[in-house]
């Protein structure tokens, strides 16, 4: 007994839209993305930061010279850098005008004694060893208040110049921790303007890369959806980003659905049946058409 064998085929139409969606996958997919174009970029710093980076560097330790100054201005030879080069002639002239006013006086001893008829006496020479005694003392007196006085001056400087190269020292690394802040403040505003651009460029490359496989997926969606009778569902997504494999994976899923559909319907054996369909759009997924008003396929 001869056995006949029927099979009951998807309509022409939808077979060239699945080898055609195929074609157009195969060739999608063939050509590898390139990833670069689209990969994370991390902006460098800025130069202003760059800058700030250089002058915290060179803020470790930068107090010390300050600190080594001011240990010159301290000990006991600390106020010598102090001493006015002008010292020494001060003392000298000061020391030259007393002389000159100690030899008036005793002059003046020997007037006395010549008046009294004590000239060359013994009295005279007494008068004049006091006056001596006296003047030698003043004189003394004299230059060490002179250096004193000097003395005092330098030290009162070198204690000055002492506390403003501490005070310097202290405050530099504040004024280097300002700017510094400022700088960075002001560079990370433009790393971060920098880095924007970098991501806007790097989505912008992605959706230019990507487009094609939207296209196709919106495509075998709408194939998809002809085949169940339902409207394809249309969409895109720009974050967050799908990967390059995840697209492809995504698009295969809808190529395996309209495969899928297409092999179920061509295992099928039975008796065909004429019918005449309202709905030339209208069918199952075996491909027969539906009954507009609800019913089973005739």
């Amino acid at each position: 007994m001869a056995i006949q064998e029927t099979r009951t085929l998807p309509a022409q139409f939808i077979t060239d839209i699945g080898k055609d969606y195929a074609t157009q996958l195969k060739g999608l997919t063939s050509i590898p993305l390139d990833t670069g174009k689209f990969a994370p970029q991390v902006a460098p710093q800025d130069p202003m930061q760059a800058q700030a980076y250089t002058l915290g560097q060179a803020g470790v330790g930068a107090y010390e010279p300050y600190l080594t100054q001011a240990a010159a201005y301290s000990g006991p030879t600390g106020y010598q850098q102090f001493t006015s080069p002008y010292q020494q002639d001060i003392i000298d002239t000061t020391m030259a005008d007393f002389d000159v006013q100690a030899q008036k006086g005793i002059a003046g001893i020997g007037q006395l004694a010549a008046q009294s008829g004590n000239l060359g006496g013994g009295r005279e020479g007494v008068m004049r060893s006091e006056y001596q005694s006296s003047s030698d003392r003043q004189r003394a007196n004299l230059l060490a208040q002179l250096r004193q006085q000097m003395f005092g001056q330098a030290q009162n400087l070198a204690q000055q110049g002492f506390q403003q190269q501490m005070q310097m020292g202290q405050q530099l690394p504040a004024w280097q921790a300002g700017d510094i802040s400022q700088l960075g403040q002001l560079g990370g505003i433009q790393q971060a303007q920098a880095q924007a651009e970098l991501g806007a460029t790097q989505e912008a490359n992605r959706m230019r890369a990507m487009e094609p496989y939207e296209r196709l997926g919106q495509y075998g969606s709408g194939v998809t959806g002809l085949i169940a009778g339902m409207p394809g569902q249309y969409g895109t997504t720009v974050m967050p980003n799908p990967t390059p494999l995840q697209t492809a994976l995504g698009t295969a899923s809808v190529l395996g659905g309209v495969y899928g559909n297409i092999g179920n319907r061509q295992g099928s054996t039975g008796t065909t049946q004429s019918y005449q369909p309202q709905n030339p759009y209208a069918f199952d997924y075996m491909g027969r058409a539906l009954d507009p008003t609800g019913g089973s396929p005739f």
